[in-house]
Protein backbone atom coordinates (compact mmCIF):
# COMPACT_ATOMS: atom_id res chain seq x y z
CA UNK A 1 0.00 0.00 0.00
CA UNK A 2 1.28 3.43 -0.86
CA UNK A 3 0.34 6.38 1.30
CA UNK A 4 0.87 10.04 0.57
CA UNK A 5 0.75 12.64 3.28
CA UNK A 6 0.46 16.28 2.34
CA UNK A 7 -0.28 19.47 4.23
CA UNK A 8 -2.37 21.69 1.95
CA UNK A 9 -4.05 25.05 2.32
CA UNK A 10 -7.83 25.36 2.37
CA UNK A 11 -9.34 28.33 0.54
CA UNK A 12 -13.08 28.95 0.33
CA UNK A 13 -13.73 25.45 1.73
CA UNK A 14 -11.79 23.86 -1.15
CA UNK A 15 -8.39 22.30 -1.58
CA UNK A 16 -6.40 20.83 -4.47
CA UNK A 17 -4.14 17.77 -4.24
CA UNK A 18 -1.72 16.82 -7.01
CA UNK A 19 -0.64 13.18 -7.00
CA UNK A 20 2.83 12.06 -8.10
CA UNK A 21 3.18 10.81 -11.69
CA UNK A 22 3.93 7.27 -10.50
CA UNK A 23 0.80 7.03 -8.34
CA UNK A 24 -1.39 4.69 -10.40
CA UNK A 25 -4.61 4.13 -8.49
CA UNK A 26 -8.05 4.46 -10.02
CA UNK A 27 -9.67 5.13 -6.63
CA UNK A 28 -8.32 6.64 -3.44
CA UNK A 29 -9.56 6.96 0.11
CA UNK A 30 -9.16 10.42 1.56
CA UNK A 31 -9.21 11.30 5.22
CA UNK A 32 -9.34 15.01 5.95
CA UNK A 33 -8.06 16.17 9.34
CA UNK A 34 -7.24 19.63 10.61
CA UNK A 35 -3.50 20.11 10.77
CA UNK A 36 -2.13 19.67 14.27
CA UNK A 37 0.23 22.55 14.93
CA UNK A 38 2.47 20.69 17.32
CA UNK A 39 2.59 17.20 15.83
CA UNK A 40 5.66 16.24 13.94
CA UNK A 41 6.89 12.72 13.30
CA UNK A 42 10.63 12.23 13.36
CA UNK A 43 12.32 10.73 10.31
CA UNK A 44 13.58 7.68 12.24
CA UNK A 45 9.99 6.82 13.19
CA UNK A 46 8.82 7.17 9.60
CA UNK A 47 11.70 4.96 8.42
CA UNK A 48 10.91 2.34 11.07
CA UNK A 49 7.23 2.13 10.06
CA UNK A 50 8.16 1.86 6.38
CA UNK A 51 10.68 -0.91 7.12
CA UNK A 52 8.20 -2.86 9.23
CA UNK A 53 5.48 -2.45 6.61
CA UNK A 54 7.79 -3.74 3.86
CA UNK A 55 8.73 -6.77 5.97
CA UNK A 56 5.07 -7.50 6.69
CA UNK A 57 4.00 -7.18 3.07
CA UNK A 58 6.76 -9.60 2.02
CA UNK A 59 5.59 -12.18 4.57
CA UNK A 60 2.12 -11.51 6.00
CA UNK A 61 2.20 -14.76 7.95
CA UNK A 62 5.00 -13.31 10.09
CA UNK A 63 2.57 -10.95 11.82
CA UNK A 64 2.31 -11.51 15.54
CA UNK A 65 -1.03 -12.05 17.25
CA UNK A 66 -2.00 -8.92 19.22
CA UNK A 67 -2.55 -10.86 22.46
CA UNK A 68 0.90 -12.45 22.21
CA UNK A 69 2.41 -9.06 21.42
CA UNK A 70 0.79 -7.43 24.46
CA UNK A 71 1.97 -10.26 26.72
CA UNK A 72 5.50 -9.84 25.36
CA UNK A 73 5.47 -6.10 26.03
CA UNK A 74 4.01 -6.60 29.51
CA UNK A 75 6.80 -9.04 30.30
CA UNK A 76 9.46 -6.51 29.27
CA UNK A 77 8.13 -3.71 31.47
Amino acid sequence: MEAIRQIVKVKNHKTNITLPDDFNAEEVEMIILPKANNMEISQWQIDQVRERTEKYLKNTSSAQDIDDFLKEIDGEL
